[in-house]
């Protein structure tokens, strides 16, 4: 154990693999931290932030001061936190700058292309006790100044996982997931069949389901 101890559950860790000493972890309810000496020591980076929530964390791997944060942490259980959308960093975790997806409230996967910082995947999950339209896979090309809404079943179906092939970054994997959480503690979820795993082979345009779970 390294900690930090903080938050409750850790749901989201980044390293730097150009940068060994370097690693990222945002916890459900503790915000943003950074080490700087392979996990010794661990600072929080994320305190100025609205939301404390976090449900990823992403590096760019071709220029490691910009950091992409889901907040949200996407994990359907009685007790959990809700964000408030995406943030980005480009100075390496010291300043934060809101991007949008507010309502998307769970975001627990981000995923950039390896080549261009500019271009990344969001899995948003969407709200966690009713339907909402702002869930799916969302794609940006701009940095994240905008967001387009690129695989998508319907109000109920939320995103929870999103992944592009490093070896060609036109082809995209993403996880959807139907879930219903109820007002009460004890077995208050409802899951349903609207999910799925797709596979996107024109830069997340269009997705044919993989299998039938």
């Amino acid at each position: 154990m390294i900690g930090p101890f903080r938050g409750g559950r850790t749901r989201a860790v980044a390293g730097v693999p150009s940068q060994p000493n370097i690693f990222y972890v945002g916890a459900v309810d503790g915000g943003v931290w950074k080490s700087n000496d392979y996990g010794r020591t661990w600072n929080p980076i994320f305190d100025g932030q609205p939301s404390q929530s976090i449900g990823a964390i992403a590096v760019s791997p071709s220029n490691p001061e910009i950091i992409y944060v889901g907040s949200g942490e996407g994990l359907q259980r009685p007790d959990l936190s809700i964000g408030d959308g995406i943030y980005k960093s480009t100075d390496a975790g010291k300043t934060w700058t809101h991007l949008s997806l507010r309502e998307g409230q769970q975001i627990p996967a981000l995923a950039i292309d390896p080549h261009d910082p500019d271009r990344i995947f969001a899995a948003v999950l969407g709200h966690p006790y009713g339907p909402n339209p702002e869930r799916g896979i969302f794609r940006s090309t701009d940095g994240g100044s905008t967001w387009q809404k690129v695989l998508y079943k319907n109000e109920n179906t939320g995103a929870s996982d999103v992944a592009i092939d490093p070896s060609n970054p036109r082809i995209v994997y993403a996880c959807l997931w139907q879930s219903r959480l109820g007002p009460w503690e004890d077995n208050n979820a409802f899951e349903v069949t609207g999910g799925g795993l797709l596979k996107s082979t024109d830069d997340g345009r269009t997705g044919e389901q993989i299998g039938k779970g």
